[in-house]
Order: C-alpha cells, then sequence, then structure tokens
C-alpha cells in the first residue's frame, strides 16, 4: 500500500479473473475460451491489414464494424456501441447508465466483476438470491431499483431465461435500465437482440455481447452492446471521456471479418452444444449433479467429495478448472467444454479420484 493511493483505491477488491498457468502440459478448462479457433476468414483479415498504417489511429467510431454488427443483427449502426473487450463495455455501461439515485439490482451468484465496478465507481447495488436451484426468478426483481443487470446464461451457473421472461420484466421495470449480458447466448439461449428491431425498439433495454468466447477471439478484445440510440450515446459519452480509441485497427478488421461469418460460428457453437450434452452425460454417470447448462461450461458437484479436494487432484494432473470458494458454490466446479479429447481426459481423471 503506499500513501500516494487515492482513498477509493484503499477500498477495492479487484477482479480475479481466471488463472492463465504457463505449464508445459496443460489441459486449460478454466477460463470459457473456445476450444477451437477463431473463423478463418477473421485470421485472413488480420493478416491482410497494411502494416504500416499502425503508425495511423484506428477509426475512433469502428463505423464499418458497427455497420456489420448492425446488419447482422437488423438493427441501426446507431444502436451499437463498441468497447475493448465485454468488460470495457460493461465499465462504461456501470458508469454511464446504473449510477443512479436507488440500488441496482443483480443476483447473488453471478459474474463477480458486478460488485467491483459497483465499488470502483461508488454505485448502490443489491443483490438478489437465487432460487433454491440456482435459476434467476426475475419476479423477485419487482422492486424499486436504479437499474438490473444479468447474464444470460448466468454465470458461473449456466442457466438461462427464456426471452419472453424477460420481456414481461421489461413491461414492469419501464422506469430503468434492463441489462442482459449474453457473453454465452451462443450455446442455446435466446437471444433479447429481436427485441431491439424496428420503431418498438424499448427505451430500457441494452443487451451486451463479446467476441472473446463462441467467436474464439478472447486474445482480440472486442465487445459490443446494442440498445435504444439513447442508450448509445450516453455510452458514447462515457467512451470519448476515457478512450476514444478502444478497438485498433487489427481488432477491427479482425472482429468485421468474424461477424460476417455466421457459417463458422453456428458451426462451433454447435459442436460445443453437443460436446457438453456429452460431457455432462458422462459427468452424470460418475455421480456428480450438474447444472441444466445453455453456456460453454457445465456447473457441477459431486456429493461425495470436496470441489476444492477435486480442484486440486485434477491441477495436479495438469487439468484446469475454476473453483470458486463463495458460501452456496464452493462445492462446485466449472468445467469450460473443451475438445473431446480434453473432456476424455477430464472424465479419465475423476473416474480415479471418485471411484
Amino acid at each position: 500500500m503506499s500513501r500516494f493511493w487515492s482513498p477509493v483505491v484503499q477500498t477495492l477488491t479487484p477482479y480475479v479473473p481466471g488463472e492463465q498457468p504457463q505449464m508445459e502440459r496443460l489441459v486449460k478448462l478454466n477460463t470459457n475460451e473456445s476450444p477451437y479457433g477463431p473463423s478463418p476468414k477473421a485470421l485472413a483479415a488480420i493478416a491482410a491489414e497494411n502494416t504500416s498504417d499502425l503508425r495511423l489511429y484506428p477509426d475512433p467510431e469502428g463505423t464499418r464494424l458497427k455497420q456489420a454488427i448492425a446488419t447482422l443483427h437488423g438493427l441501426d449502426p446507431k444502436q451499437v456501441f463498441l468497447g475493448n473487450g465485454s468488460d470495457e463495455v460493461l465499465a462504461h455501461v456501470f458508469q454511464g447508465l446504473l449510477k443512479q439515485k436507488s440500488a441496482i439490482l443483480f443476483p447473488d451468484i453471478t459474474y463477480s466483476f458486478y460488485p467491483v465496478y459497483c465499488k470502483l465507481f461508488g454505485i448502490e447495488y443489491e443483490t438478489v438470491p437465487l432460487s433454491a436451484d440456482f435459476a434467476i426468478n426475475l419476479d423477485d426483481y419487482a422492486k424499486l431499483n436504479g437499474g438490473i443487470i444479468f447474464p444470460n446464461p448466468n454465470a458461473p451457473t449456466g442457466r438461462s431465461i427464456p426471452r419472453s421472461e424477460i420481456e414481461r420484466l421489461l413491461k414492469k421495470n419501464s422506469g430503468s435500465v434492463i441489462v442482459v449480458d449474453e457473453a454465452y447466448v451462443d450455446y442455446g439461449t435466446e437471444s433479447c437482440i429481436p427485441l431491439l428491431r424496428g420503431p418498438n425498439c424499448p427505451e430500457n433495454l441494452l443487451v451486451s455481447h463479446t467476441l472473446s468466447k463462441s467467436r474464439a477471439l478472447a486474445g482480440l478484445r472486442v465487445g459490443f452492446a446494442v440498445g435504444h440510440p439513447a442508450l448509445i450515446e450516453g455510452l458514447e459519452r462515457v467512451k470519448n471521456s476515457f478512450n476514444s480509441y478502444p478497438l485498433g485497427r487489427l481488432a477491427q478488421a479482425g472482429a468485421i471479418a468474424a461477424i460476417e461469418d455466421q457459417a463458422h460460428l453456428e458451426a462451433m457453437s454447435a459442436k460445443v452444444s453437443k460436446t457438453r450434452e456429452v460431457l455432462t452425460s458422462a459427468l452424470d454417470r460418475l455421480g456428480f449433479e450438474t447444472l441444466p447448462s445453455t453456456a460453454n461450461f457445465v456447473f457441477t458437484r459431486h456429493p461425495k467429495h470436496a470441489g476444492a479436494t477435486l480442484y486440486q487432484q485434477l491441477r495436479e494432473r495438469g487439468i484446469i478448472v475454476r473453483h470458486f470458494k463463495s458460501p452456496r458454490i464452493d462445492a462446485f466446479l466449472r468445467i469450460t467444454i473443451g475438445t473431446d479429447e480434453q473432456n476424455q481426459e477430464l472424465i479419465r481423471a475423476l473416474e480415479e479420484f471418485v471411484k
């Protein structure tokens, strides 16, 4: 600790990202990265960029990327906001839309960056408990609030909410913004983006996305949000007061090509979803209790073995999964869906530990 820290820094408990271990032989199933590569068209677009142009600033508006996203989703480019990964997008959302007089609401078990943003920006918040089966019950959010945010599907549980229920919440909660974080939506969850199309676009819905998961571009750092143009205008004001150039030339080029290659996205997402079902069945045979998931990970526990113990045993075998020490979920492991070969190695190890 330094005497030169600002007072707010002394109160922060920073978000802890998933470990990126440097091990020679590693089965990495802890940070929900895609087990398959990005679109070949995205790689080709990055390689085709004129590197001499790197001396120049990129387009601060990301005009071509916004147009690609708008075209894909049937929106107007004025409905699209870009950021350096969805974490930066969400940071601007907390600062620009969720810092209100009343406390904002989000689940008690959810993406652990949400309370970090609240403490960083001085935002009052209230957590809403998940149900006994770890589902989000949107009826519990029918109370005074300065905004509502939740992932769909939720992380780390993987459970999702039908779009019809979110639409019902929108109608009941017209006085504040509802942010749906769709980082894992492409693996079997209904997106809320269709609600934003046309003249009846709700004024209070914002949907965030990332290219880090289903489009396998975690190393490129591209995220976006879509919503009513007035919400996007507010986010642009925050962005341009912080960093006018969040996305470099290579990032924009690769992201445009990835967005336009919908066939690759759908093929890889289907492959992951199929492997998820195979993995879930294998875990069931070993006695694990696995929550229903529409994400690229599963959340599972064994009634006879502590989550921390299984985590450590797997780690000693060079298999890295995610374990959370938080109340209610410390018995669980979050396991990213890997390749068929990675999942088979995981199951072989677990067979030894739980026999």
